[in-house]
């Protein structure tokens, strides 16, 4: 499966300065409002090295700074890998201090996709294994094709899950099915994987990008604010006491209700027309 396709569902945002970048190991480009973040090292499945990792924050960053992305298509170059893992070859030669660095590296960046303000759908075409995994549970929303296969396998290379795997999946699907993937290494099926709660959705390998483009294209047609604040109550919530968790909750509903948003959204539902929202 190739990377971004010529869909323009907000064909009215003209491409600004800047809505591509040129980085080694990761495809970007904006059109409309959806910025492509897509993985481009196919000769080893799209796996997780340094640089990789690096040119990962930089394309997020890019994408959470600017203001005309309303969300992203996270995938990988090809049919076969959304990422595969890390790079064992480089895993190898590291040291103790080192692979915990590295573990708190990776940890940053899928933080910064998980709390980016902004929506980010996983378009899984393929293996998503370890450190791919992760990654995609650190997105918002995961669909994934049906030759998909998901797994975290490092408990096979004497490691255990080292960017948020032991975090997120207990989250996920429960702490006795995230135990059983973590403790076995076991690789499972996409259709197991919907079942289980840890993709949203499975389609064909040709609706993969569309799908993620309809995805996106729902949730832009809200307020951005609201939007924002929403992943955030969330994404809080969840680290929190649900008596915190409804304080939060509570506090950013004020704080939305003081925004022009919130008036064209009452006065448009009230005119019985569609809104126009600004982000203000």
């Amino acid at each position: 499966m190739s990377s971004p396709t010529a869909t323009r569902p907000f064909g009215d945002l003209p491409v600004a300065a800047g809505s591509e970048l040129s980085l080694a190991n990761v495809l970007y480009e904006r059109k409309g409002a959806i910025a492509y973040i897509t993985l481009n090292r196919p000769e080893v499945l799209n796996a997780l090295n340094t640089p990789t990792w690096t040119d990962l924050r930089t394309a997020f960053e890019h994408a959470r700074d600017d203001v005309a992305v309303r969300g992203v298509i996270l995938t990988g170059v090809g049919d076969k890998a959304f990422i595969a893992g890390a790079d064992i070859s480089e895993l190898a030669d590291l040291g103790a201090f080192e692979v915990e660095e590295s573990s708190r590296f990776g940890q940053s960046v899928l933080d910064l996709i998980e709390n980016l303000g902004k929506p980010v759908v996983a378009a899984i075409n393929g293996f998503a294994l370890g450190g791919g995994c992760e990654t995609a549970m650190a997105c918002t929303i995961r669909i994934a094709v049906e030759t998909a296969k998901f797994g975290q396998p490092e408990v096979k290379l004497g490691l255990l899950p080292g960017g948020g795997g032991t975090q997120r999946l207990p989250r996920l699907v429960g702490k006795g099915r995230a135990l059983q993937l973590i403790l076995s290494g076991e690789m499972i099926s996409a259709e197991e994987a919907h079942r289980i709660g840890l993709v949203n959705e499975i389609v064909a390998p040709a609706e993969l990008i569309k799908r993620a483009e309809v995805i996106i294209t729902q949730i832009a047609a809200n307020a951005p604010i609201a939007v924002k604040f929403a992943l955030d109550a969330v994404n809080k919530g969840l680290e929190a006491s649900q008596e915190n968790g409804l304080a939060l909750e509570a506090s950013y509903f004020g704080i939305c209700a003081a925004t022009e948003d919130k008036k064209e959204g009452t006065s448009a539902f009230l005119e019985k027309r569609a809104p126009h929202f600004r982000g203000r």
